[in-house]
């Protein structure tokens, strides 16, 4: 029987937005909480235990917040949070730059309760200018003080087990002499980059120019993906086609090396994307573009805070639906988990890069074809469930140097989560479509058309199998279409319908299990019940419209026009009863 282990002490990360809570808990930990240059990255309570040799603290992540008085879906967490945890050891985490702001709030929060202030970004407030003593700060504060800029791990450890051993309940004091603000005149850089005409185009020229580099035919993202394609196809299934066992070498050639390296060979494309993405990210860049942009997604019944979470979406749609909890409210954060499915994310570019052999002999134009339509489409259906929205209030990162050591640290762990997923579920996957296609049911080795995979009345099962493999992954689709046909068997005007249909549909299943973590079961099964049968009759749209079947686009276009025009209908009538409560109240 195991002793009674005493409870750990449980210490609280708070503060204002984008101030280094979530860099200095996984300093603290060792964790992988996401970290990034702009407003609501921490969108829940992250916990984990921080150890020094054989002592222990639990220590939690919390959104960032400006009041108690809490505007935000991030903030009314935090409050609550902090609220259900009278006794847990506060760390009030502030940039010295944003320090007259904070003490405020950090004043309001360590009322009756043990804290600690840690500062970051000195060097940065030192080189605009600024000046900040922390001996003369906490004996004015009357709480301990702890600068976290260059400290090792093991010293910031110390540190704060010293903190929590020895912090006191803050008393009241003068910032006085400790204290001077930097320079406040923007920097001309700052100017031109909160200049919307110099500044929205430099954006989408620096995204035109990933996509170049990433798929243009002889670059960087498509020559390594042809090495990587070469490996797999060449090299290691020569050696798979001389192994005398006929299953064995199926095994190996069909059920592993086709699938994993049609999936694999994308990891260059979709890490490029991924780089391209974390340092608009750390560069503070994105909180830029997000305050250029407020005025077009605030037309369209969101907010700039939006582009935080669209972005995202190109690399996963689930994280890029847990990051929505961040938007102002509820409804924006329903609009903008409805049109992130549209994004294309990094899973779909294997299937589409796949596909667009088929209908282009360039897959660059291919490529910029299909994530346009699909950014056009998830603009689209904001648009459609437009609502009033609240006014927009947001923190600009600092601009700063990409740290390359945590943009590198950041692409490992996605290429670790990219690696487990792919010999795990992906595989998984592959070798079942692989046992159900090449055996019959009285177990013994065939063909694909005798196989237990055998059509039942269908033209062509398998191309129904590849999309719908999509809910697992959407990797499988490319890696079943390799499987069955080895490429896309059918005309251009398929090939984009079959695009189409897979940049509409439902998400995968850990995309549909987040949004129903934000919104519900119910909503988010909806959500994707509609989302693919949208998909379905968008798909034969574009098939209709590239074969000149006019009369079928017609039909199609009738029943989003009634609903549009009922929408719209429903809307008046409703403001009509809200004027006539007002007069008769």
């Amino acid at each position: 029987m195991r002793p009674h282990q005493k409870s750990l002490t449980e210490v609280l990360l708070v503060g204002n937005p984008n101030a280094g809570k979530s860099t200095l808990f996984n300093a603290l930990t060792g964790g992988n909480a996401k970290v990034g240059n702009w407003h609501g990255v921490t969108v829940g309570e992250v916990s984990r235990t921080a150890r020094l040799g054989e002592r222990e603290l639990s220590v939690t992540d919390l959104p960032g917040l400006y009041s108690l008085n809490a505007m935000s879906m991030e903030e009314k967490r935090a409050v609550g949070y902090l609220s259900s945890h009278p006794s847990a050891f506060l760390l009030f985490v502030c940039e010295c730059a944003s320090l007259p702001r904070a003490l405020p709030l950090f004043k309001e929060l360590s009322k009756g309760r043990r804290c600690a202030l840690v500062l970051t970004k000195k060097r940065q407030f030192e080189r605009a200018g600024g000046k900040v003593d922390g001996s003369v700060l906490s004996a004015l504060l009357g709480t301990e003080v702890l600068f976290s800029e260059g400290l090792k791990r093991k010293e910031l450890l110390r540190a704060v087990f010293r903190l929590t051993e020895g912090g006191g309940e803050l008393k009241e004091g003068e910032l006085g002499s400790a204290y001077r603000p930097q320079t406040e005149e923007l920097s001309r850089s700052d100017k031109l980059l909160t200049d919307g005409r110099f500044a929205l185009p430099l954006f989408f020229g620096l995204l035109l120019f990933v996509f170049w580099l990433t798929f243009a035919p002889g670059l960087l993202g498509d020559f390594l993906k042809s090495q990587i394609d070469g490996f797999f196809s060449k090299t290691l299934a020569g050696y798979a086609a001389k192994i005398p066992s006929p299953v064995l070498r199926g095994f190996l050639a069909d059920g592993i090396l086709k699938g994993v390296g049609a999936v694999l060979c994308f990891v260059p494309q979709i890490f490029l994307l991924f780089t391209a993405l974390l340092l608009l990210e750390e560069s503070g860049l994105l909180s830029r573009l997000a305050l250029l942009t407020d005025g077009f997604f605030g037309k369209i019944g969101l907010s700039g805070r939006a582009v935080f979470s669209l972005l995202m979406g190109f690399g996963c749609t689930s994280t890029a639906i847990l990051t929505t909890r961040g938007l102002d409210d509820k409804e924006i954060q329903r609009r903008a988990i409805l049109c992130l499915p549209y994004i294309p994310c990094s899973a779909k570019l294997p299937v589409f890069l796949t596909l667009s052999s088929a209908f282009f002999e360039n897959p660059f134009p291919a490529a910029v074809l299909l994530y346009a339509l699909g950014v056009g489409l998830s603009l689209a259906a904001a648009l459609l469930f437009k609502r009033e929205t609240p006014p927009f209030v947001m923190e600009l990162a600092p601009l700063q140097i990409p740290r390359l050591g945590f943009v590198a640290k950041s692409l490992f762990f996605q290429l670790k989560q990219f690696i487990i997923k792919l010999g795990t579920v992906i595989l998984a996957f592959f070798l079942a479509s692989w046992l159900l296609s090449s055996f019959n049911w009285r177990w013994q080795y065939c063909g694909v058309e005798e196989s237990m995979f055998a059509p039942v009345g269908m033209n062509d099962w398998k191309i129904a199998y590849a999309a719908l493999s999509g809910l697992i992954a959407k990797e499988n689709v490319a890696g079943a279409l390799e499987l069955f046909y080895g490429g896309f068997p059918y005309s251009a005007q398929s090939a984009f319908a079959f695009a189409v249909f897979l940049l509409c549909c439902s998400p995968c299943v850990s995309a549909i299990a987040a949004s129903a973590g934000e919104l519900g079961w119910k909503r988010a099964l909806l959500n994707a019940f509609l989302q693919t049968v949208s998909a379905l009759l968008m798909s034969y749209l574009a098939y209709f419209l590239l074969t000149g079947g006019w009369g079928y686009v017609f039909l199609l276009i009738l029943p989003p026009l009634a609903l549009f025009l009922l929408k719209r209908h429903e809307k008046i009538h409703r403001k009509r009863g809200k004027l006539a409560q007002k007069l008769h109240g």
